[in-house]
């Protein structure tokens, strides 16, 4: 048992190093290719008001009475042609969003803007069957898609349409922003996190020519690539992700805008980040076991696409990799008491603390690029994002496994809050779940179960293991006390 325990313990560590490996490269390839990401812009031919082509916007709605009011308000100020634009409202609600879209879009129709509600007959495909239900009846040559909390920027489209002058440009990605990152510890984590992703990998991946994935809202697709790809697919949990990866396999192209911010809501209630994370690293899983065999076959992928892709399409896997890092952990003090004569076992296994320090750049470049002020957070920021990470991990881990085996579950679709401050309320919002399952009891167990391992370090003297556990039972705790708090704020009825 000790052996395996060990195995187990360094298998899991040395896999999460080869992980940060490839993160460490999109980090080299993101500094070194910052004034050719510049320039590339700057080259950027324009396109004058008369030559612009029609667009299509799609707005896939279900269920969103809090914010689809904003979503639509904002969508009409985009700065382009009145007679080039056409708006799709791709209803599926099932509440009194219905109405309150029936009116707004009555009353642009009337200042006469070319928007449409649509209603499909049965809600097939969840997202992407919407998608796929507009794409029928949409009239421009570029389809823009945003999910129903996003306030786009209104130069937008003429930010980003210029770019499929190169005929082979599939898909313009923009980097998100965040309307309420400052309305608590867990929006401020997730904000952290999230400006990582946008800034190394989005960039890393386009600087590169790796394959790279549209998110699903704040970007626009060439209709035709759309088609020539396959369609909008509802296969998977993640039809961004699966879309993506076909439209390049087939030799499309994708262009990250790092400089063109589309602000959104964060989830700031647990059971909604659980759900938005859950649909991410279970599609993430099931998008792993439908197209990585196929980057493997197609021609003319190199051998590093193919290595970033494995990293890209399995990376959800990581956090059964720290599930199993954290719950070997305690043990592993135990058998390092018993057994000095392995000390040289656990030289080795150290070495991978390289780990640390990758990481620790990965978020620590965007963080301190982003913030002109209080850079010093980062002390603050990355130990409670990496515990809240950790925390989420026995969630994300059965997330993943589902993925892999192929077990079907529905498009959970994550809540929409439209609170910004720290002075807004949530407490009535009706889409919130408010069960507190088993697995909230499961993760403040282990909660216990590290400061338990703490209490073993003082016993044995043995601290080497000392801040992991007090990341883990922050992490564990901080994701159980959450659940338990925001499933305490009791709704009032639809429409109060």
């Amino acid at each position: 048992m000790e052996i395996l325990v060990l195995v187990l313990y360094g298998l899991a560590l040395m896999l999460l190093f080869l992980y940060n490996c490839g993160q460490l490269s999109l980090i080299i390839i993101y500094l070194r290719s910052e004034r050719t990401r510049r320039a590339a812009v700057l080259s950027m031919d324009t396109i004058q008001p008369d030559a612009l082509p029609p667009v299509t916007v799609q707005l896939p709605v279900y269920n969103e009475l809090y914010v689809v009011e904003r979503l639509i308000d904002t969508v009409v100020q985009l700065r382009y042609p009145k007679d080039k634009l056409q708006i799709q409202v791709l209803d599926d609600s099932t509440d009194e969003t219905v109405a309150i879209l029936a009116a707004k879009v009555a009353e642009y129709q009337q200042q006469g803007f070319d928007i449409e509600h649509v209603r499909r007959p049965e809600r097939n495909g969840f997202k992407a069957g919407a998608l796929a239900y507009g794409l029928e009846i949409a009239k421009g040559e570029f389809i823009a898609i945003f999910d129903a909390d996003f306030v786009p920027d209104p130069d937008f489209l003429l930010k980003t349409v210029p770019h499929f002058n190169d005929p082979k440009v599939a898909i313009v990605q923009t980097r998100w922003e965040h309307l309420n990152e400052d309305f608590s510890l867990m929006t401020q984590l997730q904000a952290f996190g999230l400006n990582a992703h946008f800034t190394i990998e989005q960039s890393g991946r386009y600087a590169a020519g790796f394959l790279a994935n549209f998110n699903g809202t704040g970007g626009v697709w060439r209709k035709t690539a759309i088609a020539d790809a396959g369609g909008w697919q509802s296969d998977t949990l993640t039809e961004d992700l699966d879309l993506s990866y076909r439209a390049q396999l087939r030799g499309w192209k994708f262009v990250y805008r790092e400089d063109v911010g589309s602000p959104a809501e964060l989830p700031v209630a647990m059971n909604a980040l659980k759900s938005q994370q859950y649909r991410w690293m279970k599609g993430a899983a099931e998008c792993a076991r439908k197209l990585f065999v196929k980057v493997l076959r197609t021609p003319g992928v190199s051998f590093s696409m193919k290595l970033h892709a494995f990293f890209h399409l399995f990376s959800s896997a990581t956090f059964i990799l720290v599930l199993i890092l954290g719950v070997m952990s305690v043990p592993l003090i135990y058998i390092r008491s018993r057994h000095p004569e392995w000390e040289w076992v656990f030289y080795v296994i150290n070495l991978f603390q390289f780990n640390l320090f990758i990481l620790l750049t990965f978020y620590g470049v965007p963080f301190w690029l982003l913030n002109s002020a209080n850079k010093a957070r980062l002390a603050w920021y990355f130990p409670m994002y990496s515990s809240l990470m950790m925390g989420l991990s026995l969630h994300n881990t059965i997330a993943v496994i589902e993925g892999y085996i192929g077990r079907k579950t529905p498009f959970v679709r994550t809540p929409k809050f439209n609170v910004t401050t720290a002075k807004d309320s949530w407490a009535a919002n009706v889409y919130v779940s408010r069960q507190i399952s088993w697995l909230t009891m499961v993760e403040g167990l282990l909660a216990l179960y590290f400061f338990g391992g703490l209490a073993l370090a003082f016993y044995i003297q043995d601290f080497r293991m000392f801040f992991l556990h007090i990341m883990l039972m922050v992490g564990f705790g901080m994701v159980c006390v959450y659940s338990l708090v925001h499933a305490g704020r009791r709704p009032a009825s639809v429409g109060a």
